[in-house]
Formats: structure tokens, C-alpha cells, sequence
């Protein structure tokens, strides 16, 4: 099909304005990236878009525990994996695409640094497939306040992968694996390198996917209208009236973690580094 040489000329002057513009809309996002559409950080199915399906908070218990000995990948791949994995089994793509053992860097409070309790993060890693900020921070805090008061390890396995019997428990008081092992330990005089205290610590992790499990499930069913049952511990209260409040000039605190396990001025809290025996 022939073109006339006018039809030609109105079809590069198309093509000219058109690049013109495109170049103008370059220069905008350059001079402001934040009108641009970001591209780079897409994912499919798009944020949060994981679709979360109910499961039986005993049989999460039972796979948290079991994840927590399998290969020594401990807390925060255990209860990730009850969580996701269990979808996965049951549900297959896309949840049997998540590379599971990135969880086992919580080992320890993360690599053995004693910070966040590995469980824990393993369950609000896995709320965050689906939800975002907004809708996530209620689940977290129902269960990181749960967890601060709670006397745990609660679950006792059908059969020990670790040691066998009865285990003693206690309220943590926080979230930090730290203060949380440490409490225990010292309680009960039982070493922190102890079989005894892997097998708190399996058991803990069943806990602490149970209850992530029941978080879960009741957020698909309540949805937006999903408040946790935990109010703030009265030290966060009470603190957070100076230390978190925008305008106040000693706003400097960040969390809100219960603040007494670090803060209560106790014996324990004084400088072990002078004169220490």
C-alpha cells in the first residue's frame, strides 16, 4: 500500500511529537522520581498479594516444632514454615516458591545475637505476605504483648525430638531473645547451651506458631475490623505519655516493647563493666 508524501510527513510529525513528549515526561521524572511510576520495585500479584488461607493452630503447633530441629534451622524457620509451608502443602504455588531456609538467619535472635525472638519474626514475616502496615501491626502486637506476658513453653510434643519429660516455663517479659532465654535459664539454673534449653525453645516456637495461626485465621474472617484482645503494657503507657509523644521534649523513644525488663533500675541493670568480680 502506497503512502502519500503528505501522509508520510503528518505520520513523522506524530512520531516527533510524540518523542517530544516522552522527553518531557523524562525530564519531570528526573526532576521529581516520585511522580514517576516506579517499576523497579513491582512484584507479581503486586504488594501484600499472596492470597492467606485458614489452618488448624494444633497442626502449625506440630510443624513449628518439628522445623525447629530439622537440620538445626531452629525458631524462625520453624514457625515461618508452619505457617507457609503448611499452605504450600496443602495449596501448592505460590506458596512452595518461598526459599524457606532464608528463615534460619533468626536463629538465635538473628545469627545468635540474641535481638528478636526468631519465632516471632517468623510470624510477622509470614502476616506480611499479605498484609500490609496497617492491617499487620494489630497482628503483631496481639502477639508480641501475648508472648511478653504468657508462661511459656505451653506445648507438649506427642513425641521430644530433644528431651523427653517435662519442661519448666515462665513469662519472658519481652520480646528480645536475649532477656527471653536468659530469664529462663537463670529461673531454673539450667545452661542456655543445654539440650534442655533447645527443647524450651522447640516448644516455644510451637507456641508462638499456634498462636500466629489463630492471629491468622481470625484476620481472614474479622478483616479490617481485627483488634487484638492485649492492651499496652502499663510501663509503655505510662512511659510513652513523655517518651512517644509527638511535641514532648523527651520524645526521643523508639517501640513498644514492655520497658521495664530494660529499664526498671534494678541490681541487675547496673554497670557490670566497673569493679565487676
Amino acid at each position: 500500500m502506497d503512502f502519500s508524501r503528505r501522509q508520510c510527513l503528518l505520520g513523522l510529525g506524530g512520531v516527533a511529537a510524540g518523542s517530544a513528549l516522552l522527553s518531557m515526561v523524562d525530564q519531570a521524572a528526573a526532576q521529581n522520581p516520585q511522580s514517576a511510576k516506579m517499576t523497579r520495585f513491582a512484584q507479581t500479584g503486586g504488594d501484600f498479594g499472596w492470597t492467606p488461607h485458614k489452618l488448624d493452630p494444633q497442626e502449625v503447633a506440630a510443624v513449628a516444632y518439628e522445623g525447629y530441629w530439622h537440620k538445626g534451622y531452629a525458631c524462625g524457620y520453624g514457625c515461618f514454615y508452619s505457617l507457609i509451608g503448611l499452605m504450600a502443602e496443602k495449596y501448592g504455588a505460590p506458596y512452595n516458591t518461598f526459599p524457606f531456609t532464608m528463615l534460619e538467619a533468626n536463629k538465635g535472635g538473628i545469627s545468635d545475637w540474641g535481638t528478636i525472638c526468631g519465632a516471632l519474626y517468623g510470624a510477622a514475616a509470614a502476616f506480611a505476605l499479605f498484609w500490609g502496615r496497617n492491617d499487620r501491626t494489630p497482628m503483631v502486637n496481639e502477639l508480641y504483648r501475648w508472648y511478653e506476658v504468657t508462661k511459656l513453653p505451653i506445648y507438649k510434643p506427642a513425641k521430644a525430638l530433644g528431651v523427653e519429660g517435662e519442661i519448666p516455663n515462665n513469662a519472658a517479659g519481652s520480646v528480645l531473645c536475649h532477656i527471653s532465654v536468659s530469664k529462663w535459664c537463670y529461673a531454673n539454673k539450667i545452661e542456655a547451651t543445654s539440650k534442655k534449653r533447645n527443647e524450651r525453645c522447640g516448644r516455644l516456637t510451637a507456641d508462638v506458631a499456634a498462636k500466629a495461626c489463630e492471629i491468622l485465621n481470625a484476620k481472614i474472617d474479622q478483616g479490617k475490623s481485627f483488634k487484638g484482645a492485649f492492651a499496652k503494657q502499663e510501663a509503655v503507657e505510662t512511659c510513652g505519655t513523655c517518651h512517644q509523644t509527638k511535641g514532648e521534649e523527651a520524645n526521643w523513644a523508639k517501640g513498644v516493647m514492655d520497658c521495664t525488663p530494660c529499664h526498671d533500675g534494678g541490681k541487675a541493670l547496673t554497670n557490670k563493666f566497673v569493679d565487676h568480680p
